[in-house]
């Protein structure tokens, strides 16, 4: 059975992207949650060698939940397009390089798809719950969409300038937070993890 998170438990978020760390905290606030981030406890990041989103989310979670003894959370998420084969995907990080510039990496998409009318495009999030005794959850989120050129908009982080959710007038780069964590493919995510194990 699924332990479940009660108010004023202590969660490792296993993430060093600032971005991700600020939406998912304001996403357990309501919950009575204390989040802390891996990186405030000096746990190291594992490399990414899963081949899916759920696979790496588990894999981080689990390094942070055994390294802390505290339950942990992980989220791997990723931009993908219909006609790049589903990429960037699971390498949508990667294609941000070591200076993690995701004006290049959105340029990068951009160049990638050249003329294609199909710009279809959908964000995947999935969040891993671990525990120190090994029990691990799995909840993944898509929001479809499509890809825009030029990116619009200063909020959110990553792609979220060049992504346009379906019926929405907004890019998620223009959206107010409150209307993001509202659709997103996270908060989608985090949906499932609330009605498991905190609701």
């Amino acid at each position: 059975m699924m332990h479940r998170l009660v108010r004023g438990t202590r969660l490792v978020l296993a993430s060093h992207n600032r971005g991700k760390l600020v939406e998912i905290a304001e996403l357990l606030g309501p919950h009575g949650i204390e989040a802390i981030s891996a990186g405030a406890l000096g746990l190291p990041e594992p490399d990414e060698t899963e081949p899916d989103f759920a696979g790496n989310a588990r894999l981080k979670a689990r390094a942070a939940a055994a390294a802390s003894g505290l339950p942990a959370l992980a989220d791997d998420s990723g931009f993908c397009l219909a006609a790049l084969g589903g990429a960037p995907g699971v390498l949508s990080a990667r294609w941000a390089g070591p200076e993690k510039d995701f004006s290049a990496a959105m340029a990068r998409v951009n160049a990638s798809l050249g003329a294609t009318a199909d710009r279809r495009a959908w964000f995947v999030a999935a969040l891993a719950l671990a525990w120190p005794d090994g029990t691990t959850a799995t909840y993944i989120g898509r929001v479809d969409g499509e890809a825009v050129w030029p990116p619009r908009g200063g909020r959110g982080f990553g792609y979220d300038p060049m992504f346009l959710p379906a019926r929405e007038p907004r890019t998620f780069g223009e959206m107010e937070p409150a209307r993001k964590h509202a659709i997103s493919h996270r908060a989608r995510a985090f949906a499932q993890l609330v009605a498991a194990c905190l609701g």
